[in-house]
């Protein structure tokens, strides 16, 4: 099994935000904001390939909407889906399959592109099928107050109209050596990847754990629909990671793409930060 970084791009979202109740004068020192109180983030999406499967976990942003969505995330670096992949020598029509932790847009929104006419919607991933599961797919199709501005329906309806959206169950692996961990904190039934890798395993974080400022269980987004169930189920992955050595991989951390935590008298800390093409 190989295992690939592909950076989709960086946005920028409101520092306070992504860091709840946790003051400024703390968080601030892992990722400094803008005049703005904006703080830079990655669209970091995972490449898996496994013998004749090639799976894309999340995509990133996307192009779909109009100048006005875009201005509200400061879309900025020279990163983008299509170079990250070229770097590794695929390219879209080679994805098998697409896994999307879950449906808001900064993880769905390059499923589907423009056509070149841009009067249609048409795959971006025309070979793959995308992996979600029914009771989030649900969840993002009638979305509730708190989640209507994440989940658009450009970006998620168009899937199930392609014939090309495939549900995971619970319990349920993607393949051998490539299980789900289930949290409902952050979005009901969001998964995290949790992949056999060389001689441990990798987590892909995506929203449970978006950065290394997140590691701690009461650093809990205000994005977060459940903030207790948050704290609890980062606890137990840190704990995890931790007693097991695992890699946890950052979605969204603009400057640490890995980390390994160690146990302390306080519970997990950093043991050590390092790109996934270094381990």
């Amino acid at each position: 099994m190989n295992l690939y970084a592909i950076n989709t791009g960086h946005f920028k979202l409101d520092g306070g935000a992504m860091f709840g109740v946790v003051p400024k004068t703390m968080w601030n020192k892992i990722n400094p904001s803008d005049d703005n109180n904006m703080c830079s983030w990655a669209m970091r999406s995972l490449l898996v390939e496994h013998n004749d499967r090639l799976v894309l976990i999340d995509n990133g942003i996307g192009n779909k909407q109009d100048e006005k969505f875009f201005g509200h995330y400061y879309l900025h670096g020279p990163d983008s889906l299509d170079k990250s992949l070229a770097k590794h020598g695929f390219t879209r029509n080679d994805i098998t399959d697409v896994f999307l932790t879950h449906l808001h847009f900064d993880h769905c929104g390059g499923s589907f592109e423009w056509n070149s006419s841009k009067d249609a919607f048409r795959p971006a991933f025309a070979n793959a099928k995308f992996w979600s599961n029914e009771k989030h797919w649900n969840h993002a199709i009638k979305p509730n107050v708190r989640e209507k501005a994440s989940f658009l329906k450009e970006n998620i309806l168009p899937i199930q109209e392609s014939g090309q959206l495939h549900f995971l169950k619970e319990g349920e692996d993607l393949f051998p050596g490539f299980s789900v961990y289930w949290a409902n904190g952050h979005t009901e039934s969001q998964m995290i990847p949790v992949i056999d890798y060389k001689d441990t395993q990798l987590v892909f974080c995506a929203d449970v754990a978006p950065s290394v400022g997140h590691i701690r269980p009461a650093w809990v987004m205000a994005y977060d629909i459940r903030p207790l169930d948050s704290m609890q189920e980062r606890e137990f992955i840190m704990n995890r990671a931790a007693e097991k050595k695992q890699i946890l991989f950052f979605e969204h951390d603009a400057l640490n793409e890995c980390a390994q935590l160690q146990m302390s008298e306080k519970g997990p800390v950093l043991e050590r930060i390092f790109n996934l093409s270094d381990y």
